[in-house]
């Protein structure tokens, strides 16, 4: 697999994009300290001032080489919709603001908060989508144990991300770890955090799922992500 330092993907891309580029900035698991070497990726905000198919092109072979290198394309915005964007990406701008590392600029002034509202009503629309996803996907795995592990890693940081989500729209501090996260949600939202905390010790690889357990696991899995659905969906309902 290729390989790209986070410094070598900001020179190159100051290099490519100049003047018009205003900040790059890590977001995710890596810039929250929770990266598990070999498994997660890097997660980078590239904020310019104009944004057209000549740009695109000049960094088109930087972001293949970055993605060949196991990591998902940078995510590209104008400062315009940067700044427009607290509403239509409420989830993601609220994350970014809450931990982040700018590696090149700076990131802009605003917006410097997103509304309640609007994480609400995206955090039902994503969680829906995780859950039929997550259906998905046991269906494609069948009895497979190793494709139901695969699809329980697969998606631990989607659902870590809504779980922060609903501790913020109850207006809760930030989680210190992914285990707080998941007991502080499952406590909001009457879940059991058990399976839950096994997919994150399985991923960071300190306690394995035996593939024994992995259909008891999942389908627990299954159950606390319904359940949190139902509160969020009631949640967004009653107000």
């Amino acid at each position: 697999m290729a390989t790209m330092t986070l410094e070598q993907l900001t020179a190159r891309l100051q290099s490519a994009l100049g003047e018009a580029m205003r900040a790059v900035v890590l977001y995710g698991s890596a810039a929250r300290g929770e990266r598990v070497e070999q498994t997660s990726d890097f997660n980078v905000l590239v904020i310019v001032g104009s944004l057209g198919p000549a740009q695109l092109r000049a960094v088109a072979a930087t972001t293949q080489e970055w993605a060949k290198a196991g990591n998902p394309p940078p995510l590209l915005l104008t400062e315009a919709e940067w700044r427009s964007s607290r509403d239509v990406f409420a989830m993601e701008v609220a994350d970014i603001l809450e931990r982040h590392r700018v590696l090149a600029g700076a990131l802009p002034a605003e917006p410097s908060s997103v509304d309640a509202t609007h994480l609400r009503h995206q955090l039902e629309f994503e969680a829906m989508g995780k859950l039929l996803a997550l259906r998905q996907g046991i269906l494609a795995a069948g009895s497979d144990a190793a494709r139901e592990l695969r699809l329980l890693a697969a998606s631990k940081s989607a659902v870590l991300v809504l779980f922060r989500t609903l501790l913020r729209v109850h207006g809760q501090a930030a989680a210190d770890g992914p285990e707080e996260a998941v007991r502080r949600a499952s406590a909001l939202a009457g879940f059991d955090p058990a399976p839950f905390l096994e997919v994150v010790a399985h991923v960071r690889g300190t306690a394995a799922i035996p593939a024994a357990r992995a259909d008891a696991v999942l389908t627990a899995y299954h159950a606390g992500l319904e359940r949190f659905v139902a509160h969020v969906d009631a949640l967004a309902h009653a107000r």
